[in-house]
């Protein structure tokens, strides 16, 4: 299928390792042009060197979106090498911290900069030229967490439970302009760093008996990202192998 994605233009926010890199990959191969991001000056180098030696585009990006002036530096570098972008994945996000009687109140912040604020950063730089061309897709990746959170990292949790409402929110918002915004929640995805931690078996461990890879998560949103998905939007796409208990 003709994901009609040529010419296009993507930014996935850490995009340099993990599930970002499968992301950035599959956009690419499907005719995106690309831009890697990421938070230190080489980071982006490697996967935007993949890219082009299977024959796509991709450019490099870097800034801190913890911060103002690092997500202002990420996106100039963004508008350097390309005219706009069309596709915006915020796809940055991290697990971590302590539980709930540990920490503190700083750990909460910290963890709301990452996983709330880097996106919203993005978003509010990108989204208003996507309104004025008339398309665009802005897509949030969560958890399955959200909707059934552990005892552990209840910051993690909380603040991911944050994106469902802002997709929905945002959605609201472009209503009618030619911008959809969905969310695409992962379980337990076999990135590299996943793979060292648990057996094959663990992996398997849900109704379809399929490991989930950082590409299965880039299908997903290369179809998102496509004028194929006009008519979603708002969404929150659960790809967790049926793995979830209830229902987002």
């Amino acid at each position: 299928m003709d994901l009609a994605l040529g010419g296009r233009v993507a930014f996935v926010s850490g995009s340099h390792r993990g599930t970002g890199e499968g992301i950035a990959k599959v956009l690419a191969r499907e005719g995106a042009h690309v831009l890697v991001h990421g938070f230190a000056p080489d980071e982006p180098a490697r996967v935007v060197a993949e890219i082009r030696a299977a024959g796509g585009r991709a450019d490099g990006v870097v800034g801190d979106l913890t911060s103002d002036a690092g997500a202002e530096r990420a996106v100039e570098d963004a508008r350097r090498a390309a005219p706009h972008v069309d596709v915006l994945v915020n796809n940055y996000g991290v697990a971590e911290g302590a539980g709930w009687l540990d920490g503190s109140t700083g750990d909460w912040i910290s963890i709301y900069q990452k996983n709330v604020l880097s996106a919203v950063r993005l978003t509010q730089a990108f989204v208003p030229a996507m309104r004025e061309r008339g398309f665009g897709r802005v897509i949030f990746v969560g958890t399955i967490g959200s909707a059934r959170p552990a005892a552990r990292m209840p910051h993690y949790y909380a603040s991911k439970a944050a994106l469902p409402n802002m997709t929905v929110s945002l959605a609201k918002e472009l209503a009618r302009s030619g911008v959809t915004v969905n969310l695409v929640s992962p379980g337990l995805i076999a990135t590299r760093e996943v793979r060292e931690r648990f057996s094959e078996e663990r992996l398997r461990d849900n109704p379809s008996g399929a490991i989930c890879t950082p590409e299965d998560v880039g299908n997903l949103i290369a179809w998102l990202a496509s004028p194929l998905s006009s008519s979603v939007n708002g969404a929150n796409l659960r790809i967790d192998g049926g793995s979830a208990d209830c229902v987002n």
